[in-house]
């Protein structure tokens, strides 16, 4: 599954004051100066997020980075791990019963 794919909207876009911003690509092979910016963002490693106010500066450092990074508005942000959540609350609990099997009804060996 694409890394982007996980992002896509769940809700409509709007202006947010705080952004959130995942790493989806990895750093090997990647310029020094976007290793740098994704440093100053506070990212370091695949499928971190960081939350950023949104200010010209910010906006700047993602259009440098933008093959590598996801932006979110906080809306987008929950709606995705509600979505995460409830995807996980799906699947039904795993019972494993450790319990010794009857003596009584299996035959001795002789």
């Amino acid at each position: 599954m694409s890394g982007f794919r996980a992002f896509k909207a769940k809700v409509p876009i709007e202006w947010s004051q705080s952004l959130y911003i995942t790493l989806v690509r990895g750093l090997p092979g990647t310029r020094k100066l976007h290793r740098r910016t994704l440093e100053a963002m506070g990212l370091r490693r695949c499928h971190r997020t960081v939350l950023h106010s949104n200010t010209s500066s910010i906006r700047g450092m993602i259009q440098q980075v933008k093959r590598m990074v996801v932006v979110e508005t906080e809306e987008m942000y929950n709606a995705r791990k509600e979505a995460e959540a409830s995807h996980k609350a799906l699947r039904p609990p795993l019972v494993v019963s450790h319990s010794s099997p009857a003596t009584g009804s299996s035959s001795s060996m002789s």
